[in-house]
């Protein structure tokens, strides 16, 4: 029964790699500088490369064991939290392993983060196959990220977290998990409250600009429990966000891709 259930995930995560693939207006690309690290690019100026033996000296002062002989790296300049979702997704297609996650201080000038991810694996097509999955994920993870001027919104929700959210939050593995983000931090606050209290939920993390992010001016909440239960929480706290940010600037919010929530 378990196998059934890892090959049903699989199937379901490598069909929706392959419409995003196929969408015309996926970001995703296939063209690049013509060298073999390269495999493409997404949304938030990201970037997904491979090496395929990595340098001993290399693997020595970054910390990786020798036995994952090819890493894969997401890099991205905006959007730490779709990068993480993408990336766990991958984790569940492909036979490759989370290395490191690290969010750095960035989103262009913005109040946010950017992200790099390092997979590995003792094959370079694994690690390649990860990258391929996660750059075409982000399309839909970035449909829940709002932002403007002001500020940001980011809200995520997958059914069943896996290694990349266990590593990055501490999500319980196979549990349904949600994350809100808002920038200015004070909006995360009330949004995280507003996910509280909309459904039984259990806390898993909580970040402030000096706790648990780069500095960055956000809050960021993550919870884990029944998905139903999860996916309410996230939906309720996006209301409540989008009607906080939308009083510092009248641009109207509008998502970066499509909503998935």
């Amino acid at each position: 029964m378990k196998d059934n259930l890892v090959e049903q995930i699989i199937s379901e995560v490598m069909n929706k790699q392959s419409d995003v693939s196929a969408n015309k207006k996926s970001t995703t690309s296939i063209a690049g500088c013509g060298l073999t690290e390269f495999v493409g690019t997404a949304l938030g100026h990201t970037i997904g490369l491979v090496v395929a033996n990595v340098d001993h000296q290399l693997h020595e002062v970054m910390n990786i064991d020798k036995k994952y002989r090819s890493i894969g790296i997401l890099g991205a300049r905006t959007g730490a939290g779709p990068h993480i979702f993408a990336a766990d997704e991958a984790i569940k297609a492909t036979n490759s392993e989370i290395l490191s996650i690290e969010l750095a201080r960035d989103t262009q000038g913005g109040g946010g983060h950017g992200c790099m991810i390092v997979f590995g694996a003792s094959d370079v097509s694994d690690v390649r196959r990860a990258i391929e999955v996660a750059l075409a994920e982000i399309e839909r993870t970035m449909g829940d990220v709002y932002g403007s001027p002001a500020g940001h919104l980011e809200f995520q929700y997958t059914a069943r977290a896996s290694f990349a959210l266990n590593k990055a939050f501490g999500a319980p593995i196979g549990k349904a998990f949600g994350m809100t983000c808002a920038c200015p931090a004070a909006i995360g606050i009330v949004v995280a409250d507003a996910a509280a209290k909309a459904a039984v939920i259990e806390p898993v993390g909580y970040a402030s600009p000096a706790s648990g992010t780069s500095f960055s001016n956000e809050v960021i909440f993550t919870f884990a429990g029944d998905s139903g239960a999860v996916r309410q929480a996230v939906i309720a706290a996006r209301d409540v966000g989008l009607a906080l940010l939308s009083t510092l600037d009248p641009t109207p919010l509008k998502s970066t891709t499509t909503p998935y929530i």
